[in-house]
């Protein structure tokens, strides 16, 4: 039996999920943890990790390995994504991470994080031709899915957070400022040419925001266990009201929309606009949302691995008695 925990340290929020997989190679869910940190914030246009986000994030890490260290026989892999990916003191933050947590980060490249939101996605729901957008707090994955296949994937700077402080008002939110924000995230869609080969496919939509919007409906619709919005669809109608309700209150008024964290509720417009406009680029009449992506790529990855280990061990003893028989 092994517990494998896999630290997902994102731009806004770090998490953490722990899987026990038992010898024969079933597996269950038994911890995960999240933490907000806003690793980006206040990044600005030289892209520094600032004092108070690393000493958030150190802290969250500790809460982390805390728990996973009274764990027996653990197996650990701690990835980091975009805030990490573009910070210019990188390697700082990763050594100091190594030298007083003895946690190694993977920064992933952006394209990785895009393929294991892909191996997350299309191990628990039907994707046969869609389009994945995972929007976090730095970038969005974009993921063209074709007959089963991927076909195109890209990782984009466009997040909750920087779209947020670069554009937005915390509080609220301008005829002007949206103008703007939305403008640019259409001048990036159009800059990949190959996103109009998705026209008229579903959105499979994941990260915090994406989810976030999930969760809004199905409280409005009075849904119980409103946060498993794993599988759960939305029509884009229902996506451009919910958008509308949202960008019509100031923060107070988004910290009172049920479904909506209030940690979230300063950035949820920003984290909400690559979705709405994707929708509306590619002419998508519904999206499906998704609670597995890069963690559980992560895992799904590491379930094939020791599948192939034990093969290889199996027709190794094989191998092995045959060789004593005939001798």
């Amino acid at each position: 039996m092994e517990n494998f925990a896999v630290i997902d340290l994102g731009s806004n929020s770090a998490r953490m999920t722990i899987t026990e997989i038992d010898d024969d190679g079933t597996y269950s869910t038994v911890k995960q943890m999240k933490e907000y940190v806003r690793l980006s914030e206040n990044m600005g246009e030289n892209k520094v990790l600032q004092p108070e986000a690393v000493e958030r994030t150190l802290a969250a890490l500790q809460e982390f390995k805390d728990v996973y260290s009274k764990m027996n026989n653990v197996r650990l892999k701690a990835v980091a994504t975009a805030a990490t990916r573009q910070a210019t003191n990188q390697k700082k933050f990763l050594k100091r991470v190594e030298t007083e947590l003895d946690i190694k980060l993977d920064v992933l490249p952006g394209t990785m994080e895009a393929y294991y939101d892909y191996l997350g996605v299309s191990e628990t729901l039907p994707a046969t031709n869609a389009v994945i957008l995972d929007t976090g707090g730095a970038s969005s994955e974009i993921v063209l899915v074709q007959n089963s296949t991927i076909s195109h994937l890209i990782s984009i700077p466009l997040g909750s957070v920087n779209l947020t402080q670069e554009y937005l008002s915390a509080d609220q939110i301008s005829a002007s400022s949206l103008f703007k924000v939305m403008t640019f995230v259409s001048d990036v869609y159009n800059s990949i040419w190959w996103l109009r080969n998705g026209l008229n496919l579903p959105v499979i939509g994941l990260g915090g925001s994406n989810r976030t919007m999930a969760k809004i409906n199905r409280r409005f619709n009075n849904i119980l266990n409103f946060e498993d919005i794993h599988g759960y669809r939305l029509s884009r109608h229902s996506v451009d009201d919910t958008f509308s309700r949202i960008v019509s209150q100031d923060l107070e008024g988004r910290k009172a929309i049920p479904g909506l964290s209030k940690d979230r509720a300063d950035i949820i417009v920003g984290g909400l606009i690559p979705l709405t406009l994707l929708m509306r680029y590619l002419d998508s009449d519904r999206i499906t949302f998704s609670n597995s992506g890069l963690r559980e790529g992560i895992l799904f990855e590491h379930l094939k691995e020791l599948q192939l280990q034990n093969v290889h061990e199996k027709a190794a003893m094989t191998l092995n008695r045959f060789t004593t028989d005939e001798a």
